[in-house]
């Protein structure tokens, strides 16, 4: 960028200030003195061009190479965060934003930051999130690693839109737009690069209007290596979208080995059962057990860990869980835990009496073992459904009482609210 744009796109900024802002742009930044001042000034240049309320925000996460004062010198603002890491440099900045809307993107070049209008087009259109999509609008030579552009990031990107049917084609652009309120609503709680992926996946469950639009990536002007490490990072990837999908990660595999079980099981009660070479006996009716215990603890863990991801905050409210939860009280599991208990009791004295049979050889011991194993089962069930309804009752209280803090909260801020207009008209 021509230096010669530079004094007049600082003398602009310096007019906004103390005025009521519509866009902020940032950057997170760290030890990024040899790209930030061209960013900086393309950004300032693209708010005087449009003629837009703006400020350009850099949030600087420790830097060492003189980029705070690169990018005060080139008219931005600074705000320093001393929690390390991507996400935590962004929440920083995203909490000293004055603007109303935030573009968001990378300080090291490889963003065009005076073509952000389409963001703002969006924005100001109503979308909550303005993805950039690389791949749609294109990705120059030596800009992206090769596996990063044809296997980790397609691949992660399929992975997130199955799991959480979010529209977008590209989850790791670095540039993207976003209505301040809406990150506010979001609650971002990542400190790491898995911070943007927790924008993009809360905006979804919080069915917020997400779009795209299409831009380019450049090759990075650093000179150094990136913070990003392949596969680390695709790991932290793959691990967060499975957190935050207690369904993927427990309900859905729960499911499919209960309907296994329950269905080859109830097949094999009543006798052997041959399949071609294959004889299903007694020992396939152990597993079945198996798979029914594990299925069955897998859909109480789908439960609990949604439970606990509202007590935390990791996800959005939903009234589904929330309903099931007022619902469900501990007397209700210790009634049903009893009662497989006492079939199982049951079960298992018929199988004892039956055993005693067999020792005078007048039974079969395969047909005492099919009512043995459905018994054994059916105790193990009934003791696991008394235990987790204990833990139920604690995670219950626990959603009870953030739910309370939150009202509270709600309500303090609303009467700082009351108070702050009832100043200003006196």
């Amino acid at each position: 960028m021509p230096t010669q744009f530079l004094p007049s796109t600082k003398a602009h900024l310096r007019s906004l200030e103390g005025r009521e802002l519509e866009l902020t742009l940032l950057m997170p930044c760290l030890d990024e003195a040899r790209t930030l001042g061209d960013c900086v000034t393309r950004a300032a240049l693209f708010l005087q061009t449009h003629g837009i309320a703006g400020e350009v925000l850099v949030a600087d996460n420790g830097s060492q190479d003189g980029s705070r004062e690169v990018a005060e010198r080139c008219g931005a603002r600074v705000v320093v965060v001393a929690e390390r890491g991507y996400g935590a440099a962004l929440a920083g900045g995203i909490e000293a934003a004055r603007g109303r809307f935030v573009i968001m993107g990378d300080s090291d070049g490889s963003y065009d930051w005076s073509g952000v209008l389409p963001f703002v087009e969006r924005l100001r259109a109503g979308d909550e999130l303005v993805m950039g999509n690389r791949f749609r609008g294109g990705i120059q030579a030596g800009a992206m690693p090769l596996l990063h552009r044809y296997l980790g990031n397609p691949f992660l990107t399929a992975v997130g839109r199955r799991l959480f049917g979010s529209p977008c084609g590209d989850f790791y652009c670095g540039q993207r737009g976003f209505a301040r309120a809406a990150a506010v609503r979001m609650d971002l709680r990542s400190t790491g690069m898995e911070f943007a992926l927790e924008m993009l996946v809360k905006a979804t469950l919080l069915g917020m209007r997400v779009s795209e639009v299409p831009i380019t990536l450049r090759p990075d002007g650093r000179g150094r290596r990136s913070h990003l490490r392949t596969w680390r990072d695709g790991w932290r990837s793959l691990r967060f979208f499975l957190l935050y999908s207690p369904r993927w990660l427990f309900l859905y595999p729960g499911l499919l080995l209960l309907a296994l079980g329950l269905g080859l099981g109830t097949w094999l009660l009543s006798g052997a059962r041959v399949i071609g070479p294959l004889r299903l006996d007694v020992h396939t009716l152990l597993y079945c057990a198996v798979a029914i215990s594990v299925g069955f603890q897998l859909a109480v863990f789908s439960f609990f860990g949604k439970i606990l991801a509202l007590i935390s905050g990791a996800h959005p409210p939903e009234p589904g869980t929330e309903r099931a939860v007022r619902v469900l009280r501990l007397e209700h599991g210790l009634l049903g835990g009893g009662l497989l208990v006492f079939a199982g009791l049951y079960g298992g004295i018929r199988a004892t009496v039956g055993w005693g049979m067999t020792h005078f050889g007048d039974l079969d011991p395969f047909v005492v073992m099919r009512t043995t194993i459905p018994s054994a089962l059916l105790l193990m069930l009934g003791s696991q459904v008394i235990c987790w309804s204990f833990y139920f009752s604690l995670l219950k209280t626990q959603l009870q009482m953030a739910r309370q803090r939150e009202a509270d909260e709600r309500r303090t801020d609303e009467e700082e609210a009351l108070q702050w207009r009832g100043r200003k008209a006196a």
